[in-house]
């Protein structure tokens, strides 16, 4: 019997992974890794332009190829019953929407030879006229077809008034480029069709296996319980793998020609490019009204972006402008165009991370304007509840990490003229931005406890670990929630074969995840005791224990940054980095940080490195690979130090926590590019900042 009633407490001990071992030894298997009986391989076609369609299909040579298994075209391909999201409509018509489109694909005995096969395979097309360049102007723009939703137009008070009465205005339009996600493990699905029993089994790379298998369901007309997606470990997703996407039903329409025998189709660094979504580049304009104590009369922020002809998807950059700072009028704006380029998708703080990084580089110029140090005129701007929704805040402390921040940064006493301090060659700045991300919470999540034989309690819950950290903080929340140790616990995830469970996204999983173990366990304890039998078991949702509705709840954050800017280069080198952030209580520290960490270099990197170059000849991301798609590396990354203050927020979810997951990157841009101001008196508004535009 597992002891229930003094342990020491399992959250916010920083305990080391639990599946770290098997990950350094190789044990883990990955979604490419799993073994599988005589696996097939998959290599796909795909198109050459960004418009127009397929002519004609030869696949005669790669058909007489040694080891080919079967040639998949727009003429052959088995007809899909739900194509509603044309995302998934794989091979079924002759349409080109974009380039790198899949247009054929081929299968083999060894992943060379389908590759080899698919370079055989001869794809006629017509082309047609395309666009595809983002201007702030272009013909096609429209407001977002969800009206009404998150980014619909805002507008509160007399907004034009205000801004003519304005006695300091900051009026600027910031960009950010195309940013890929890239995770380290590409994406990859292994499809296993056994004809006989009618189920589709997935082995899946994936940021949520239920949502996977409800997309991949509906698409080939199947009931949910005839296909099962496994992904015990994922090497990383941003976001990108948020969601099924057109490889997965690639690789189920080749299993399912060839039944009984695993498909392995792992997207190549290349292709991911084009295949699995990216960061929309934006066009923000931003207008800031103050009075001469710096204090905020208006705010408008009109976001321009683009999405796809296939299917829309708003990135919603001008949102973090209804929550941030005290104005009496605001109006926010997104218009789009949908243009001939893949499907844009979530890219770590979707929304948020381009849109705080212009919001924060404009409250960096107002400050200049107003004559005011930059922390002290975001102070002054704390609104005493929500501006969008006017709900008191269930625990805002913006004010204390950027106070708290700026004392362990070593932020007061600097001169805050651009271009005064000079060591050598080089010149020196310093930056900050706020950081704030939404409290988001799936009430869906289901878990399940049982009690086993060996005294362990086994809790279900089909949750992902996408390199988070989840193996051990939905354990320590367990043990917690039992009453017991952490190694009294045995975690499962990973599974449809487990309880339903909702996308690792939006920094929402372990506030879900976690809530739905809090109150599975709850209704075990209250219905088995301290002391149950073996066989005990208890299920509950998240559902059943709701957030308050009544408070505006939040993550917030404050970042700091150095520079130093070579005055005859340009080159940028960021020697220190410090983070100060309220995420409520923090289930594990160690995790806790490197998430912190991770997305403030992601951060850095959006800042000076990440751009994705599209041709508008061809309609292709030319620097489609790790040799010319920028991010840093060690020699990029300097000092980089986190806090947060303690605390919990019991209003967001019975364990205190909040997310944290994405607060990390969202500002950290903005702070560096303000740095780079601040060091040299030259503002660039275009990211990523390179040294040809410091130096222009």
């Amino acid at each position: 019997m597992t002891e229930t009633t003094s342990q020491p407490r399992a959250m916010g001990r920083p305990l080391a992974r639990l599946e770290g071992a098997d990950k350094v030894t190789g044990r883990a298997p990955y979604a490419y890794e799993h073994a599988l009986e005589d696996p097939l391989y998959l290599h796909p076609v795909l198109s050459t332009f960004a418009r127009g369609r397929v002519t004609g299909v030869d696949a005669s040579e790669a058909e007489a190829l040694e080891g080919v298994r079967a040639v998949l075209t727009p003429g052959n391909a088995e007809r899909l019953a739900d194509t509603e999201d044309r995302e998934f409509a794989v091979l079924q018509s002759d349409e080109v929407a974009f380039h790198g489109q899949f247009v054929a694909a081929v299968v083999a005995d060894t992943p060379e030879t389908a590759r080899q096969a698919a370079g055989l395979v001869r794809v006629d097309y017509e082309r047609s006229q395309h666009d595809v360049v983002l201007t702030v102007d272009h013909e096609g723009l429209y407001r977002p077809e969800s009206e009404g939703g998150p980014a619909s137009d805002t507008e509160q008070g007399e907004v034009e008034e205000a801004l003519e009465r304005a006695e300091f205005l900051v009026d600027h339009t910031y960009s950010t480029p195309t940013e890929h996600n890239n995770p380290m493990e590409p994406h990859t699905t292994v499809a296993l069709w056994e004809e006989e029993a009618g189920r589709l089994t997935l082995y899946d790379s994936t940021q949520g296996v239920h949502v996977v298998r409800a997309s991949v369901a509906a698409v080939f007309g199947l009931e949910l319980e005839q296909v099962r997606v496994v992904a015990p470990h994922v090497g990383g997703g941003f976001g990108s793998k948020g969601e099924a996407h057109a490889h997965d039903v690639l690789a189920a329409m080749a299993a399912r020609a060839l039944p009984g025998r695993p498909v392995k189709f792992a997207l190549t660094r290349q292709q991911m490019f084009c295949l699995v979504g990216y960061r929309t580049p934006t066009i923000q304009r931003v207008r800031l009204g103050a009075d001469r104590e710096g204090r905020l009369g208006v705010l408008v922020h009109d976001s321009v972006e683009q999405t796809s002809t296939v299917k829309e998807f708003p990135e919603q950059s001008a949102m973090c402008s209804r929550w941030m700072y005290a104005a009496p009028h605001r109006r926010t704006t997104h218009r789009m165009a949908a243009l001939d380029v893949p499907v844009n998708f979530w890219m770590r703080a979707p929304g948020e991370a381009p849109g705080m990084y212009a919001l924060e580089a404009a409250m960096d110029e107002l400050a200049q304007a107003c004559g005011l140090d930059p922390v002290e005129l975001r102070v002054r701007n704390e609104p005493e509840t929500d501006p969008q929704s006017g709900n008191p805040w269930s625990d805002r402390q913006l004010v204390r990490c950027l106070r708290e921040g700026a004392e362990r940064f070593g932020w007061y006493g600097r001169d805050p003229a651009p271009g005064a301090r000079r060591e050598g060659d080089w010149l020196v700045g310093t930056g900050v931005a706020s950081a704030s991300y939404p409290h988001l919470f799936n009430p869906g999540s289901v878990a399940h406890v049982r009690y086993g034989d060996d005294g362990r309690y086994e809790v279900g819950i089909g949750a992902v670990d996408i390199g988070t950290g989840s193996w051990t903080a939905l354990t320590q929340i367990a043990a917690d929630a039992l009453g017991c140790s952490a190694d009294g616990v045995r975690l499962r995830i990973g599974d449809t074969a487990l309880p339903e469970a909702s996308v690792a996204g939006g920094s929402s999983g372990t506030s879900s995840w976690g809530t739905a173990i809090v109150t599975a366990a709850r209704a075990f304890r209250a219905e088995h005791g301290d002391s149950p039998a073996p066989g005990a078991s208890a299920r509950a949702s998240a559902a059943q224990d709701t957030v308050d509705e009544g408070y505006a709840v939040y993550s917030f954050g404050a970042h700091f940054a150095e520079v130093r800017v070579h005055s005859y280069t340009g080159e940028i080198r960021v020697p220190r980095m410090f983070g100060m952030f309220s995420v409520g209580r923090v289930v594990n520290p160690r995790t806790v940080r490197s998430q912190f960490l991770g997305g403030m270099v992601m951060g850095m990197s959006m800042a000076l490195h990440e751009e994705s170059f599209r041709d508008p000849r061809y309609g292709h991301i030319a620097n489609g690979d790790f040799a010319e798609y920028h991010v840093p590396t060690n020699a990029d990354v300097g000092d980089l130090r986190v806090d947060w203050l303690e605390g919990e927020d019991l209003r967001a979810t019975p364990m205190g926590s909040r997310g944290v997951g994405e607060i990390g990157i969202v500002g950290t841009a903005a702070a560096v590019a303000n740095a780079v101001h601040h060091a040299t008196g030259v503002r660039v508004r275009d990211l990523p900042v390179t040294p040809d535009k410091v130096l222009r």
